[in-house]
């Protein structure tokens, strides 16, 4: 009998050993059990042109569940308080209003994302101006990290692309410093959204005249620099890069805009650039500023959550690489499907506020519903 009792007290206690341990039925030996996310699953729009990439929210160890049936409208949100960055705010203490209607936070991340650049740079500024930026352009990489990607281009009447995306800082810097500003002609070298350029009375605006410098004319006082189109041209190259990754540009430039030399509009720009999560850092040089033509670069940041910067000296725009690139990796990044408005309205005005006192926000004031994937 005791012999019979020992038998089956072992064979009970093999029984729980098996349903206790961590192999049975299907789980690996010694893989922690996975800890609970805060927020739900997340429905993303597909992207157009190319596969929907996960964004990793940095309160969980989990990837957030990509699924492309829900309209969301994407908020990057940078948080100041006396000029620095707030890096501790959390998902409870934003709102979000979308036409005056308090809408659902769906997704919440302050994670530091890897970057995509187009450094787009000035390609006619004022000699004075034009050494100040060659001299600084090689700071740009000092602001990145191993997992950021630049492509360097330049603009004048027309757009001139680099050598393409790169993380190779090396390559980068290469390219940076051998970067010399008004040294091409601008003749056929229009970029890839752009068309072929400005005309006058059906005949290229570019001219034959020695006295003409081959980056901007000015006829009767207007300037054909396609501010605009560049940077449309930017979001261009901007869009297809993942979803897991900030999307910028840092513009360089005195702000003169030729606004009959552009083929696309500020607005329909504007639209490419909110459809693509693309922000404008501006970086303003020379006097312009007394003059009040840094309007378009201040447009740019304003709408598309960016930020602008004002640089007189080369040492002063490289300490505004390092700032520019810290403050679009650590933007908070806010999702919501909007509900209760009218969805027939093309315009809707978007507030995000904090609850926390004596903080700056910078964000999106408005989204057109055309400009939300679907």
């Amino acid at each position: 009998m005791k012999s019979q009792s020992l038998r089956g007290v072992f064979l009970t206690l093999s029984i729980l050993i098996v349903f206790a341990s961590p192999s049975f039925p299907q789980a690996k030996p010694d893989t922690p059990a996975p800890k609970t996310q805060t927020d739900p699953t997340l429905t993303l729009p597909r992207q157009t042109n190319g596969p929907a990439q996960p964004i990793v929210p940095q309160q969980s160890e989990t990837k957030a569940k990509i699924v492309s049936n829900v309209n969301l409208v994407i908020l990057p949100v940078t948080v100041k308080k006396n000029g620095v960055l707030v890096p501790d705010l959390h998902r409870d203490e934003f709102r979000v209003f979308e036409d005056n209607i308090e809408q659902n936070i769906d997704f919440f991340t302050a994670e530091a994302f890897p970057l995509s650049i187009v450094v787009l740079i000035d390609n006619d500024l004022k000699s004075k101006d034009t050494e100040q930026v060659e001299r600084s352009l090689r700071a740009v990489v000092a602001g990145m990290s191993v997992s950021d990607e630049a492509f360097v281009c330049r603009f004048d009447q027309y757009f001139h692309p680099g050598k393409g995306f790169t993380n190779d800082q090396d390559k980068l810097l290469t390219e940076l410093k051998r970067i010399s500003l008004d040294s091409e002609p601008s003749v056929g070298q229009a970029g890839p959204a752009t068309t072929n350029g400005p005309t006058i009375n059906g005949h290229s605006a570019i001219g034959d005249s020695p006295n003409i410098a081959p980056g901007v004319i000015n006829i009767k006082g207007r300037s054909t620099k396609a501010l605009d189109d560049a940077v449309y041209s930017a979001a261009q190259l901007l869009k297809d890069r993942g979803r897991d990754r900030r999307k910028m540009i840092i513009l360089i430039s005195d702000g003169i805009n030729g606004t009959r030399a552009n083929t696309n509009s500020y607005g329909n720009t504007l639209k490419d650039l909110l459809r693509y999560n693309v922000s404008v850092y501006s970086i303003g040089v020379g006097s312009s500023y007394f003059d009040r033509k840094f309007s378009r670069l201040e447009n740019y940041a304003h709408d598309t959550a960016g930020d602008i910067f004002f640089a007189a000296k080369a040492n002063a725009m490289e300490d505004l690489y390092a700032r520019v690139t810290e403050q679009a990796r650590n933007q908070y990044t806010l999702a919501y499907s909007p509900r209760g408005t009218d969805r027939a309205k093309e315009y809707h005005d978007v507030e995000v506020r904090v609850k926390r006192e004596g903080v700056k926000i910078q964000t999106r004031d408005r989204y057109y519903a055309s400009a939300v994937p679907h």
